[in-house]
């Protein structure tokens, strides 16, 4: 540990490449913070900035992160707060020199580290040979790397560390194992160290972004960014700038706590395999949350790879139609789109689509609005050039009431997710320090197995038919939202939806009615896959992981929520039996 410290204080400044400038300068002026932390790169962000440095090759990076640096950096080097960010994405060195040439224009002169090692691509023929199917085009390939890097570079004395891709929380744990001097071995300390880092890794949606109960969230325009006060021994209290809006809550935190965790007994990251089904969270004063109990095994011997390649070419369209029948109008309108444009198709001997996707969006209040959302795909850009030119026809060829026509829709690269394992031995981390030098950090190798506790309670293949029990005399049916939190994400073409009881008391009459088989039965429209349901008794809690519920998912997907950022919401619409002395826990 450095001499002096009992507690490190980090803010989460951004949650992805496109966050608001706001959380950066919040954080620094009302903080009181050691270190500012950025998380830019998703999947699609890897590949839009492969994308970039192919045309501009001093590009390939977060250029978001220069502007920011532009407004804070002198005063995080005068306060003494150092940065992580893992900006870098494909081209971490073309970040560190565009932050370098800001620096010399503003008269200063941080410190600055850079991680490399993360970009397989050199691998990538050697692994097809040996019988890896990759795709034949792929765009980037980049190893999750973990936290070991990121302590070596602050190690070393930088004011600022660039990484490419990493681990989401390993810009927090780094500069924590950095702080107290925690060792690779600790895992319980490494698990507490990446829960903190998770639960701030999102920005806003750390501090009451995204709640359920929205209502209760206060002043939207003022949003905190999330801050952690962490301590020696792992526990850690979650927090925001004072006379900030937004909202930190025992409830606001279990959401994100849950946020794509997948089996929260058996959570993989590249330094620990995390246990959370023992967390609590509890008030700690005002807008403050305490977190404890977080657990750790040996990570595996495998870091995940991201690999993005093109596939083809998508498109969408969107129209309003109001009035008598709203949604069927809408409805019928992108399928007189599809037929016309497939017989256009045949004509210039081009292919059917290779996929299409109709939603029908809006409520039907009063008289009566939807909107269409038609997503397509196909291996040619002409015939979806074709495709654009026939959605504004609609406004006089069809459905009374057609309107919101927003101009004709553009056709992008399909680009699409390829993951894989690939043994740490193969990859080298390299840390490019201040000082000119290089450092290897030694990456443990990990266990081949590790002792996974048995956390689900049951795992609901899709086709199976469910027995649902009729409620006792005098019980009443009440929407899910009447007794519990919830947030959903992704995970490639999985959803993943965290459950919290309102009320602990609630937690027995939940895990009866909310089955796997129940939740698979009411998202039928949604998930072709298993749904398996996930206990996290510490916070009242269920997590339920739906595979197959995203149309392929993310950059996959022809979907209007691709990343299933709505699947809680419809979750929570789910009716569920309460006996008759209930009354709403929504107070």
């Amino acid at each position: 540990m450095r001499a002096g410290r009992n507690h490190v204080r980090i803010g989460g400044a951004a949650g992805f490449w496109g966050d608001s400038a706001l959380g950066p300068r919040q954080l620094l002026d009302g903080g009181d913070l050691d270190y500012l932390v950025f998380d830019y790169l998703a999947e699609l962000t890897m590949s839009l900035l492969a994308a970039a440095r192919r045309k501009h090759p001093e590009l390939g990076y977060a250029t978001d992160f220069i502007d920011v640096m532009r407004d804070v950096l002198a005063d995080a080097l005068a306060r003494g707060v150092r940065i992580v960010a893992n900006a870098g994405g494909i081209n971490p060195q073309g970040c560190a020199a565009a932050l370098r040439a800001l620096a010399a224009e503003q008269g200063l002169a941080p410190r600055i580290a850079v991680v490399e090692g993360d970009d397989v691509s050199a691998l990538l023929p050697g692994l097809r040979a040996e019988g890896l199917p990759l795709p034949a085009t792929v765009l980037s390939a980049n190893a999750y790397l973990g936290a070991l890097p990121v302590k070596a570079a602050l190690d070393s004395g930088a004011d600022v560390v660039i990484t490419g891709r990493c681990v989401d929380s390993a810009v927090t744990l780094g500069a924590l194992m950095h702080e107290f001097g925690w060792a690779a071995g600790d895992y319980d300390l490494l698990a507490a160290g990446s829960l903190a880092g998770h639960l701030i890794e999102c920005g806003c949606q750390g501090s009451g972004g995204l709640f359920t109960d929205w209502e209760d969230v206060p002043d939207w325009a003022n949003s905190g960014y999330p801050v952690v006060e962490c301590r020696a021994d792992g526990s850690f209290v979650l927090g925001k700038p004072e006379s900030s809006g937004g909202l930190v809550s025992p409830a606001a935190a279990a959401e994100q706590l849950l946020y794509e965790i997948g089996d929260p007994a058996h959570y993989l990251l590249p330094d620990v395999v995390c246990d959370f089904t023992g967390v609590t969270l509890e008030p700690a004063g005002p807008q403050r949350v305490l977190v404890q109990g977080a657990r750790g095994r040996a990570p595996t011997p495998t870091y995940k790879v991201s690999a993005t390649y093109a596939d083809g070419f998508r498109s969408a369209a969107q129209l309003t139609i109001v009035g008598h029948d709203a949604g069927r109008k809408a409805r019928r309108s992108a399928e007189a789109i599809l037929t016309r444009t497939r017989a256009m198709f045949a004509r210039a001997g081009l292919a059917d689509y290779s996929a299409t996707h109709i939603d029908i969006l809006g409520a039907q209040e009063g008289f009566g609005q939807a909107v269409m959302w038609l997503a397509v795909a196909h291996p040619q850009r002409a015939a979806l050039e074709s495709f654009t030119r026939e959605i504004a026809p609609a406004g006089t060829s069809w459905a009374p009431g057609t309107t919101g026509f927003g101009g004709r829709p553009s056709v992008s690269p399909a680009i699409k997710q390829f993951s894989f394992l690939l043994d740490k031995n193969r990859i080298q981390p390299v840390v490019h320090l201040p000082d000119g030098e290089q450092a290897r950090p030694a990456i443990p190798p990990g266990t081949a197995a590790t002792a996974e506790p048995v956390s689900h309670l049951g795992v609901a293949p899709r086709g199976e038919g469910v027995t649902r029990a009729l409620p006792r005399e005098g019980w009443r049916m009440v929407p899910l939202i009447e007794l519990a939190w919830a947030r959903s994400g992704d995970k490639g073409d999985t959803s993943n939806i965290g459950v919290i009881a309102r009320h602990p008391g609630d937690l027995p009459l939940l895990r009866e009615q909310l089955t796997p088989e129940a939740v698979a039965a009411h998202l039928a429209d949604k998930v072709s896959g298993p749904v398996t349901r996930y206990e996290l008794p510490g916070i009242h809690a269920f997590n339920f992981v739906c595979e197959q519920a995203l149309g392929g998912g993310g950059m996959a997907s022809l979907r209007h929520d691709p990343l299933g950022k709505g699947m809680a919401q419809w979750l929570l619409a789910m009716p569920v039996a309460v006996p008759p002395d209930f009354t709403s826990r929504r107070t």
